[in-house]
């Protein structure tokens, strides 16, 4: 009864909370931000059950309810408890929550790189007492030098100098190589820096990784050989990603494993635009790699190094 149709959802953009989650409400209509825990929760404004909480009408009346969640372990982070479902900052950083003894974070602040260019050749990230995150300033510098740190990104032409609306055109693409993924087995990230966008400036590129699946079942190795390299996927596959699955299937190749001691990791790798469903019936689409060839070392990640502090690999990748 409390739903109208044909639905009437408002024009401008949705504006949430860092980490809080886009949800539909009860009627299917329109997206709103998720109740957290312990806050009213009622049909249009539902609760964010990505992080297990359900709206518990028994304890306020008139329609309205309180977002409670459903039992968990809590988190324990540097002598403080948390509840399973409770967001909370331990730093002006980072936005966090506990899930049933894991804790997420999002960062708040950006940790965009920045290259000189004509509009600002001495960029400097500076911390202002009143602010939690850094910002960056331009430097003017002297007019002879105004040129001299921006041209070493951008082609050398002493017919003109390069104009703000022509940046990309005269812009020296750099980009660096992939990054190992972050996890051995299941879905992780690899990332690296490139200048290639319209204002020809540093900035940090992610891309979604699967070594190979933490179920994946290894071939046996044929006699006289130490390590099984590229086994591809005999049956094609969906991905999932946080919750959600890609609308097409594929058959990957995945990195094998080594008897004596290497690890075996990608070598060359591609990169394609991969779309997934959400349960919610949502659509969005994540860069991916896929491998074409790995190989075995003995530059291993230590074992629980959740950082990859240790482990300096990187992969070759496709270099638009």
């Amino acid at each position: 009864q409390a739903c109208t149709f044909p639905c009437q959802c408002p024009s401008q953009s949705l504006q949430c909370p860092a980490g809080t989650s886009h949800v539909w409400d009860a009627c299917g209509c329109c997206k709103v931000c998720a109740q957290q825990l312990g806050e009213l929760c009622s049909l249009h404004r539902p609760c964010d059950h990505h992080k297990g909480l359900y709206c518990d009408f028994s304890k306020i009346h008139r329609g309205s309810g309180i977002c409670l969640v459903h039992e968990g372990a809590t988190c324990d982070l540097l002598g403080k408890i948390y509840l399973n479902g409770e967001s909370f900052q331990p730093t002006c950083k980072l936005q966090c929550v506990c899930m049933d003894g894991a804790i997420g974070c999002i960062p708040l602040c950006s940790d965009d790189l920045r290259l000189p260019s004509p509009e600002c050749p001495n960029p400097r990230r500076v911390k202002f007492h009143n602010k939690c995150c850094e910002e960056w300033v331009c430097e003017e510098g002297s007019k002879e030098n105004r040129f001299g740190t921006a041209m070493a990104v951008f082609r050398e032409d002493p017919a003109h100098k390069p104009e703000l609306n022509n940046l990309q055109e005269n812009c020296l693409v750099q980009t660096t190589e992939w990054s190992a993924c972050s996890r051995s087995c299941g879905m992780g990230i690899s990332s690296r820096v490139t200048n290639n966008n319209p204002q020809c400036r540093l900035e940090k590129e992610t891309r979604l990784c699967m070594v190979r699946p933490c179920d994946f079942s290894m071939e046996k190795t044929k006699k006289g050989k130490k390590c099984v390299r590229t086994p591809k996927q005999r049956q094609s596959l969906h991905f999932e990603f946080s919750g959600c699955t890609s609308t097409r299937s594929y058959r990957p190749r995945f990195c094998g494993s080594c008897s004596d001691g290497r690890c075996c990791t990608p070598f060359l790798t591609s990169t394609m635009d991969v779309e997934f469903r959400c349960p919610e019936g949502d659509f969005f689409q994540r860069k991916m790699m896929f491998i074409k060839m790995c190989s075995c070392h003995y530059e291993c990640p230590r074992d629980n190094d959740i950082f990859l502090a240790t482990y300096h690999r990187r992969m070759i990748g496709d270099h638009i």
